[in-house]
């Protein structure tokens, strides 16, 4: 049977009106698309680029399906689809006409559409990452907690998490939003923490997300490279978590790459498990099929 009309729009209260629900209805597989458009209403169109973030759905008698979202540069990001889902969905962007520089989701969906868009664009597909999402149990301090303490970032620290937010953008290989423009955002709501030590030198940073249906989310995570192994990563995050669960979050969530072992354990060493696993494709374009 052939899908329902995928709808777009660039207007994110339409978006929101009809897509609200069921974002919510599962929180923790949505908090992307849910916390970027919760920056995206708090910041403006502007939040992530020049270019205006783009917003569709899919319904099936009245009821909304699936959702995808791009705010460009970034690739676009999917909710749960069908393989035929994907497919019509491929069908849907390529009648658009805009540039489609890659697809991120759980993982079954997002390589649905990278073969789609590949079968229908004659696009070269690249796997980028394989994360896994994971969710806080019981918060476990990591041992031997470093000599130190958290605290919350402000307007005195703009330079600081300007620098080590370009220096994360780099170290992972994604585009990034103008660092001073995204330690204002954070500052501005208290969502950046430094661990610091003693004599009050920063050494490790970790962000949250706003809180958005009751779900938060930790990133980014960052450590110099040379200060990197002495427990300041662990630590910062273990504290943000407690602070994100202490403010009333149901779910606090993070995002890991799966080629990083050492990420991996230290979170579950900090009481976080395994919600599912997703993955980001590049797509370099190619002759179009038709």
């Amino acid at each position: 049977m052939r899908p329902d009309h995928w709808y777009r729009t660039e207007d994110l209260d339409r978006f929101l009106d009809r897509a609200g629900d069921f974002l919510r209805s599962r929180p923790a597989q949505h908090t992307v698309v849910l916390s970027v458009t919760e920056a995206v209403r708090r910041r403006g169109p502007g939040a992530y680029g020049d270019e205006p973030p783009v917003y569709g759905t899919l319904e099936r008698d009245g009821a909304v399906r699936a959702a995808y979202f791009q705010t460009p540069p970034y690739q676009l990001q999917v909710t749960a689809l069908t393989t035929e889902e994907a497919d019509s969905l491929a069908v849907h962007l390529a009648g658009l006409g805009r540039p489609v520089p890659g697809v991120g989701g759980d993982g079954e969906s997002a390589a649905a559409v990278a073969t789609a868009w590949q079968a229908r664009t004659g696009a070269t597909v690249t796997l980028r990452q394989r994360q896994r999402l994971y969710r806080l149990g019981t918060l476990t301090v990591p041992e031997p907690v470093p000599a130190g303490r958290a605290r919350i970032a402000t307007a005195s620290d703009r330079a600081q998490l300007a620098k080590w937010y370009d220096e994360f953008t780099q170290a992972i290989g994604e585009p990034g939003i103008d660092g001073n423009a995204w330690a204002d955002a954070r500052i501005a709501y208290g969502g950046a923490t430094f661990w610091e030590t003693s004599d009050g030198t920063p050494v490790a940073m970790a962000g949250v997300t706003p809180q958005v249906a009751g779900q938060v989310r930790v990133a980014p995570v960052y450590t110099p490279a040379e200060l990197r192994g002495r427990g300041y990563a662990g630590a910062v995050t273990a504290e943000v978590s407690r602070a994100a669960r202490d403010a009333g979050a149901d779910e606090v969530l993070l995002f890991t790459d799966l080629a990083n072992p050492t990420s991996n354990a230290l979170y579950q060493r900090i009481g976080y498990r395994p919600v599912g696993d997703f993955a980001v494709y590049d797509f370099a374009a190619g002759d179009s099929a038709e």
